[in-house]
C-alpha cells in the first residue's frame, strides 16, 4: 500500500494519476501515524509555501514523526524542501532529513550587467549526475519538469542535478528518503519510470 501524507498541500490528483499510470491504484491519503508507518511507500507532495506547509505538518505531529519512518519515503517539490534543515522561504527550520538549505533564486545571480532571468524557474529541464536506483534506465541529461522559486543547494545528498542561474539539487537521496525538487508526476515517461523505479525500491 501506497501512503500519500496529507496535510492539506499539494497536487493530490497528478499525483494519484501518476501512480495509476504505472499500475499503482492501492493507496491512501492520510495524516494517521500508524497507517503511514505500516503502508509500505510514502509519498511527501507539496504545492505551496514552506513556513505554513511546515506549521501544516507540526499540526498533525508529522515534523517529528516522518524523519523516523523506516520504508522508501519520496518527497515531490515542496515536499522535499520540508525534507531539507531549512528554508529561507518564511525563514523555516523542516525536517532536517537532507544536509542542506533551501534558497531562493536570485536572478542574474548578482553579476554584474547579467540580464534578470525569469524566477520561478518554470518548463522543461535536464537532469545530470545521476545516482541511485531511483534513476534506473534514466539517461544523463533528460528533461524533466520545474515549477518553483525556491531550490536545495547542491550538498553530499544531491543524487541529481540541474542549472537554472545556478546549480541546484534536483533530487535528494539519503538512506531511505528521496526527494526531487522537479515534479516526476509531469515529466511524461521519464517521470513515470522515476515514480515506478521508487515503487520498486
Amino acid at each position: 500500500m501506497i501512503a500519500i501524507v496529507n496535510y492539506d498541500t499539494g497536487n493530490i490528483r497528478s499525483v494519484t494519476n501518476a501512480l495509476a499510470r504505472v499500475g499503482c491504484t492501492e493507496w491512501i491519503y492520510t495524516d494517521d501515524k500508524t497507517l503511514l508507518a505500516q503502508a509500505d511507500k510514502v509519498i511527501l507532495p507539496g504545492v505551496g509555501e514552506a513556513s505554513t506547509a511546515m506549521a501544516k505538518l507540526a499540526e498533525r505531529g508529522l515534523a517529528t514523526f516522518i524523519p523516523t519512518l523506516t520504508q522508501p519515503v519520496l518527497g515531490i517539490c515542496v515536499g522535499t524542501q520540508l525534507m531539507c534543515q531549512s528554508s529561507e522561504e518564511g525563514n523555516v527550520e523542516c525536517m532536517g532529513i537532507f544536509r542542506t538549505q533551501v534558497k531562493r533564486f536570485q536572478d542574474c545571480n548578482g553579476e554584474p550587467g547579467a540580464a534578470p532571468m525569469k524566477i520561478p524557474h518554470m518548463g522543461w529541464n535536464q537532469i545530470t549526475d545521476l545516482r541511485t536506483p531511483l534513476f534506473k534506465g534514466i539517461d544523463e541529461g533528460a528533461y524533466i519538469y520545474y515549477v518553483h522559486s525556491y531550490y536545495p543547494v547542491l550538498c553530499a545528498d544531491t543524487i541529481a542535478t540541474s542549472h537554472y542561474i545556478n546549480g541546484f539539487s534536483g533530487a535528494l537521496g539519503r538512506d531511505n528518503f528521496f526527494g526531487t525538487q522537479f515534479h516526476p508526476e509531469k515529466s511524461g515517461a521519464i517521470g513515470a519510470q522515476i515514480i515506478k523505479n521508487f515503487l520498486e525500491l
